[in-house]
């Protein structure tokens, strides 16, 4: 087997959380009575960490920025992680990869308690050794550091063995930056183009092609 450990991304990977996260956007622009962006705009929301999102894209800083950040973190955490889906085919996925032998882990740079929240809510944590996101202030919010981090939990010493499935360009970018090959999704929020672009290894258009990756 060619690899023997799959570290996963949460958001458009595992789950379908488009209308909580729009929705928990659309409550900071509430807040600040800020005019809601075009849909196709809003959408490009998704994916980034949080802070770098209301940081560069509405151009907050300062004590505004932690501010926009617990008004979204509020929303969300209350109502908006309920707002969610599991793709299709996902457990089943999930299911055949562990029958494999594969160690599953997720590296999301989603708060690591929202995380957990979400993916017990829909009864997917169950396939998981491991669920890995950023903390309550912020830190290990970098794909790379939560790769990182997890790297060090499920005790890897080969890279090789290992591999990321995401489904946006900052997947792809921090699991090169840990040494990593990575799977590009297209079931989720990200297009082939930007995955050529950012030099995915892998693209595969549906969770029961991972097993092929194998």
């Amino acid at each position: 087997m060619k690899y023997e450990y799959i570290f996963f991304d949460l958001d458009g990977t595992l789950t379908d959380s488009q209308d909580g996260i729009l929705n928990s956007f659309r409550s900071i622009f509430k807040h600040f009575g800020i005019k809601e962006p075009e849909y196709e705009v809003l959408r490009t929301y998704i994916g980034p960490p949080l802070v770098l999102t209301v940081g560069q894209t509405l151009g907050f800083s300062g004590e505004k920025l932690q501010e926009a950040v617990k008004v979204f973190r509020s929303y969300y955490d209350n109502q908006g992680y309920m707002e969610n889906r599991v793709y299709k085919g996902i457990p089943e996925a999930l299911q055949r990869l562990k029958a494999l032998g594969c160690k599953l882990s997720v590296a999301t740079s989603k708060p690591e308690h929202t995380a957990i929240k979400i993916m017990e809510h829909f009864d997917i944590a169950k396939y998981f050794d491991h669920i890995c996101g950023s903390l309550p202030d912020e830190s290990r919010s970098k794909k790379t550091d939560v790769i990182e981090y997890a790297i060090k939990l499920n005790g890897i010493s080969d890279r090789s063995k290992l591999l990321m499935v995401g489904d946006r360009k900052f997947d792809v970018e921090g699991a090169h930056q840990s040494g990593l090959k990575c799977a590009g999704v297209l079931f989720g929020y990200g297009s082939r183009e930007e995955f050529e672009a950012a030099g995915a290894d892998y693209i595969v258009e549906n969770p029961e092609d991972l097993e092929k990756l194998l």
